[in-house]
């Protein structure tokens, strides 16, 4: 951090409590102070020590010319599309001018819910100077909330990026934008957390990749697409969400760090698409003092295997059930949610190293990653082609269980029963079952194939049909009853 910059944070909490100071009238000279006027003499002498300048100006000073190097490349986004369940929309957001690597021209980077399904022409880009200009083309990332419109105008101001990485809590950080439709607002704050995961960001949020940056600088409604500025007037965010009970400000923002982001567009401008590796494994989201304890992790990090899908770069790397990933590449684990992006932002058919906590040893493996389109491809549960059988008098998809996918499952070898592969959530009584459920019995009848248990429910005097089923909860079996309907 500069000199100037230190100097502005103690100087601000310095005149924070004077303030409050002498707002509480418990200083023994403000009653004479105020009984006192400064003399033009004395008035004077203080002006001109104040022109020479002082600490909190030179903070001043280096703020405000920030924001003269970056309020050019901030724009103002509005744009209108038609919804089946809400008419006409009308979206506003912000974005930033942005040049790219590996393509000519000049682009702007917004959040894709500003601009999500809204024809070119109804997308209204407000630059600095007050022209207004209309997107070539776009491209957008469901998986970020990442969006990058091609722009080509004459004159435009492109701002330069950070590093994220470089990023440290603490560090002072300007949020641009254009909250509630008022252009050019800059607002100031710090960097409150890094690597913010699994957040809610709102009824029909597709967010998988989530790494936030958190910061206090009050971002509004009209921010999302605006950069977050640090303090060398370089991009270091997008801003694209908030934390608030009343739906404006109350000191929770969050911003994708701009090195996830220019992965995204890196991609998105050169292949048209993201593409992201994956692992094959089911992990652990509860994972807890006490499973770390049974597996004799000296404490809570990293992330737990609970199921490995067969025919995966997991499968054929030998990952196991309840081996914990502490290491990804060199990157030490943190949870379940920071593997998963650590994993899909890694080039597809990379070879990376893996160090797994595996019976009470480390263990390092190397892994192929595959491409994430190989899972998304596959059916509800990840399985081989043709798995599992329709059971239409119940709504289900199931699979006989064999000793092999039995063990990767963490069910004991011998256990027999059918898989849950897929539900019908029109059925009856389905909300209580889970993908990789067992069926161990059905009407009080042990079945082991989808022929007895066809029998089962055929036989069964009601319409009610009561399932025993074991399910893995924390690595531990546990015994349920289900009540289906036919």
């Amino acid at each position: 951090m500069s000199r100037s910059s230190t100097l502005l944070l103690c100087g601000s909490m310095l005149c924070l409590g004077l303030v409050i100071g002498a707002r509480g009238g418990a200083w023994p000279w403000t009653s004479h102070a105020r009984a006192n006027a400064l003399d033009a003499g004395s008035a004077e002498k203080m002006y001109n020590e104040l022109r020479k300048g002082t600490a909190l100006q030179e903070g001043s000073e280096l703020l405000a010319k920030i924001a003269r190097l970056t309020t050019g490349s901030v724009v103002h986004i509005e744009s209108e599309h038609r919804s089946a369940k809400r008419g006409t929309v009308e979206e506003t957001g912000s974005g930033v001018l942005v040049e790219h690597s590996k393509a000519r021209g000049v682009y702007v980077v917004t959040n894709r819910h500003v601009v999500d399904s809204t024809p070119l022409n109804n997308v209204s880009i407000h630059l600095h100077d007050g022209r207004v200009i209309h997107p070539a083309q776009v491209w957008s990332d469901k998986a970020t909330d990442v969006a990058i419109m091609k722009v080509d105008a004459p004159n435009l101001q492109p701002a330069r990026w950070g590093d994220s990485d470089k990023v440290e809590i603490g560090h002072m950080v300007l949020a641009m934008g254009s909250p509630f439709g008022l252009s050019q607002s800059i607002t100031f704050g710090i960097i409150s957390a890094k690597g913010r995961r699994a957040l809610k960001l709102g009824e029909g949020s597709e967010v998988i990749n989530q790494d936030f940056l958190q910061t206090d600088a009050a971002i509004n409604p009209g921010n999302s697409g605006g950069p977050l500025i640090d303090l060398q007037g370089q991009v270091i965010g997008i801003n694209t969400a908030i934390a608030s009970n009343s739906g404006g400000n109350e000191g929770i923002g969050f911003s994708i760090p701009c090195n996830l982001v220019r992965n995204v567009i890196d991609q998105l401008v050169v292949h048209g698409k993201v593409t992201r590796a994956y692992l094959g494994v089911k992990l652990d989201p509860a994972f807890d003092a006490e499973a770390a304890a049974r597996l004799k992790l000296d404490r809570v990090r990293g992330a737990r295997v609970v199921e490995i899908y067969s025919n995966t770069p997991a499968s054929r790397a030998n990952l196991k059930f309840d081996d914990v990933v502490l290491t990804f590449d060199g990157i030490e684990v943190l949870d379940e949610n920071h593997l998963i992006n650590l994993v899909s932002m890694t080039p597809v058919n990379k070879k990376v190293k893996v160090v797994v906590f595996r019976e009470g040893k480390y263990v390092t493996i190397e892994i192929s990653v595959g491409d994430r389109v190989e899972l998304e491809g596959r059916s509800e549960a990840p399985v081989q082609p043709g798995m599992g059988v329709r059971v239409d008098l119940l709504g289900l998809t199931l699979h006989q269980l064999d000793p092999d996918i039995a063990v990767q499952l963490g069910f004991e070898k011998s256990a027999t029963g059918l898989l849950v592969l897929q539900i019908d959530t029109a059925a009856s009584g389905a909300e209580e079952l889970q993908l990789y459920d067992l069926i161990e019995e059905a009407a009080r009848t042990r079945i082991g194939t989808i022929a007895e248990l066809e029998a089962a429910v055929s036989n069964a005097p009601t319409d009610s049909i009561l399932l025993k089923i074991q399910r893995r909860t924390n690595g531990r079996p546990q015994s349920r009853l289900v009540v289906l309907h036919r």
